[in-house]
């Protein structure tokens, strides 16, 4: 076997992959490590978790299983055996009828290849192989415990997209594999940056407003973005693959929360609700919306909702955690909620012609808000405040709202107005005068002593104005795009 053993592969591979730096140097230092290695990545579907250990890692597999989704346990066992045989050449191996034999001809593999060299084994969509009654979960802790963690020469990976699963019965195991994992990898959406050398890479040749507003209705799915098209525009690119008959998004919807969640109408009826308000729900309105029985039923949607990114839970400002929010994050659950859901099948060019409507404005600022809300690391580093002690919220009155609160230690806090536009942003009279009232009634209602910055986010910064003065900040959609 070959290893990493000198830098330039890892130069090779960091340039054939968008982002993922860190992830790829923590890959290469556990396969260059002196001991067995036992690795869980997980994150959201479609967000490129196969991708990332194929690029890096392939040519390292002796063995590769993938997870079937809904069938039994002898189905699986089928595409082992076939994998088993493949990689050994080895006709003699019988089909094995469950997990525990399963593990121990792979064991009988292992043991006669050469000795020398890491040995990458990949178990794909894990939870889908662990089928109901099928002891698959104690079959893999006994082979770890009892063979693979006493050797120096094995490279465990294992991936799945239902987080929930991954963290309840690997990364929070209670029994055989309790404290046995050595990494643990959460693979996140791509930021803007790395959004922006995607489609660069695809000879998109776009614009930051742009792709804004692609990121604006695919977030950073890797999967989602693949499928934009060089030669169309970004809201063509919208309009085709959302509104027309059989385009792609009008179904993966759907689909995305049943590959995650069993009984998943149930996270649908959550995450539906959630859309009806934009700043969140407290628990007791999720409950009396979607009618979901109080208690850990509803818990443990909310955790695994949360767990898979599609949701965050978070306090206001001032608030105690128990009157937490709970605020749907998804941008594609947003677009589809608020767009594809609601039109005809007849309505093939909906995007095209609601562009320069009070529809798309509505959309399109809340939409901003919440990808700056995803990139609230950048927005700190452009303040200048990267190293300083933070906290972030919202607020809100019968008087006044602001969706995001810096809550700094230096004794400042930054309140962010976002404002999304196709031109650099005018403050009129009537906006400041909102703006000063929005201020006052922060500082009256919450009794904070700390100095109040305004500052603004907007597309193209601000436009010259007699009250451009009030703002302390000003920042453009380009520091959006900053690495962290």
């Amino acid at each position: 076997m070959c290893c990493f053993s000198t830098t330039f592969r890892s130069i090779e591979i960091m340039n054939q992959l968008i982002g993922r730096q860190k992830e790829i140097a923590r890959l290469e230092r556990r396969f260059q490590s002196n001991s067995s290695e036992f690795i869980v990545i997980y994150g959201r579907r479609r967000v490129g978790k196969t991708f990332l250990v194929r690029q890096v890692l392939e040519e390292h597999f002796v063995f590769h299983l993938t997870g079937i989704a809904n069938v039994g346990m002898r189905d699986q066992l089928v595409q082992f055996h076939s994998e088993l045989r493949r990689r050994s050449d080895n006709s003699s191996f019988l089909f094995a009828d469950n997990w525990f034999a399963a593990f121990q001809q792979l064991i009988d593999y292992l043991e006669a290849l050469p000795s020398s060299g890491k040995k990458v084994l990949f178990l794909d969509e894990l939870p889908w192989l662990d089928t109901r009654n099928s002891k698959f979960l104690s079959a893999l802790e006994h082979f770890w415990n009892s063979w693979a963690s006493a050797r120096s020469d094995i490279l465990l990976i294992v991936c799945g997209s239902a987080a929930s699963w991954m963290i309840k019965n690997l990364l929070n195991n209670r029994g055989g594999l309790h404290n046995r994992l050595t990494d643990r990898i959460k693979l996140e959406p791509f930021s803007l940056q790395e959004t922006e050398l995607f489609l660069k890479s695809k000879n998109v040749a776009y614009d930051r407003y742009q792709i804004i507003l692609i990121y604006m209705v695919f977030g950073g799915i890797p999967y989602y973005l693949d499928f934009i098209q060089s030669h169309l525009s970004a809201a063509q690119n919208i309009n085709e693959l959302c509104f027309e008959t059989n385009a792609l998004f009008r179904s993966e919807y759907g689909n995305l929360y049943a590959s995650l969640f069993s009984q998943s109408e149930r996270h649908i009826a959550v995450v539906e609700a959630l859309a009806q308000k934009n700043k969140g729900l407290k628990r007791n309105e999720i409950q009396r919306l979607t009618k979901l029985p109080d208690g850990g039923s509803l818990s443990k949607i909310l955790k695994e909702l949360e767990e898979s990114s599609f949701i965050r839970k978070y306090s206001a400002f001032g608030k105690k955690s128990k009157e937490s929010l709970y605020q749907l994050v998804d941008m594609y659950s947003l677009f589809y909620l608020n767009f594809i859901q609601k039109i005809g099948q007849d309505e093939e060019l909906f995007w095209m012609n609601i562009q320069d409507t009070s529809a798309f404005y509505a959309w399109s600022g809340y939409a901003f808000e919440m990808v700056c809300l995803h990139h609230v690391t950048q927005i700190k580093k452009a303040l200048g405040i990267s190293g300083v002690g933070t906290s972030i919220s919202t607020w809100q009155s019968k008087k006044a709202q602001i969706d995001l609160l810096i809550d700094r230690r230096d004794r400042v806090i930054n309140l962010c107005e976002m404002k999304f536009s196709i031109h650099p942003f005018k403050i009129t009279k009537i906006q400041a005068e909102s703006l000063r009232n929005k201020i006052g009634t922060f500082k009256s209602e919450t009794k904070t002593s700390k100095a109040i910055f305004l500052t603004l986010i907007t597309t193209f910064g601000l436009a010259e104005s007699p009250y451009k003065g009030m703002v302390q900040n000003e920042l453009s959609m380009d520091v959006l795009f900053e690495g962290q």
